[in-house]
């Protein structure tokens, strides 16, 4: 059961209309490595993973991308609700405006609407971890992008504090998967797995 908090976990206050960050922002709402994907990985992965605190790890940072999906969406609401027509105009807009007027759509800035299939979700705790790991570096990367592609001092706040999480989650996922190794190694997964049909040891 989930507990919603009335307030964004970061305040997002943006005053100056921007259509063209926002056609790049709302990547991380629904793209490839947006925050969608990210909670629905996570709060996924989490029925297959052994180890409780792991488990609960998941939970947890699947719940706050739900938070950080919240924080982008209002990113993109605040950067479009006062655009002139002019401005709607924008080509860099003009598509989006087109599909969704100022509605807030889960998709890249490509325009590709989001898919289930950017996220992984293996039931393996090794690779669904390495995954996760991979997937944070990726979101860090694209928040870095959209921070040498941003002028406006209120995006940038925001944007920052969502690169810092990503890292954040990185390093706990990093304590997750030495947590689960151990355990497994104690288990002698790596000398035998009943789960693989290869005979061979590995270390």
């Amino acid at each position: 059961m989930f507990l919603y908090q009335k307030e964004l976990q970061y305040p997002v206050r943006i005053r100056k209309p921007d259509q063209r960050m926002a056609a790049l922002i709302v990547s991380q709402y629904g793209g490839p490595d947006g925050e969608l994907g990210a909670s629905l990985r996570y709060l996924s992965q989490r029925f297959t993973m052994p180890c409780k605190e792991v488990k609960g790890l998941l939970t947890d940072i699947g719940t706050e991308e739900l938070g950080h999906l919240e924080m982008v969406g209002a990113m993109v609401h605040q950067l479009t609700r006062d655009l002139t027509d002019q401005q709607i105009q924008d080509s860099a807009f003009a598509p989006y405006f087109t599909d969704h007027t100022l509605g807030v759509y889960p998709q890249a800035a490509s325009g590709t609407p989001f898919s289930a299939s950017a996220m992984a979700v293996k039931g393996d705790p090794i690779t669904d971890l390495h995954e996760d790991l991979a997937a944070e570096q990726k979101a860090r990367t694209t928040y870095e992008n959209l921070l040498h592609l941003a002028d406006d001092p209120d995006v940038k706040d925001a944007l920052r504090f969502l690169r810092e999480r990503e890292i954040v989650h990185y390093q706990r996922f990093a304590e997750a998967l030495a947590i689960v190794q151990d355990r497994l190694d104690e288990r002698n997964f790596y000398a035998f797995n009943p789960a693989l049909q290869c005979g061979c040891r590995q270390h």
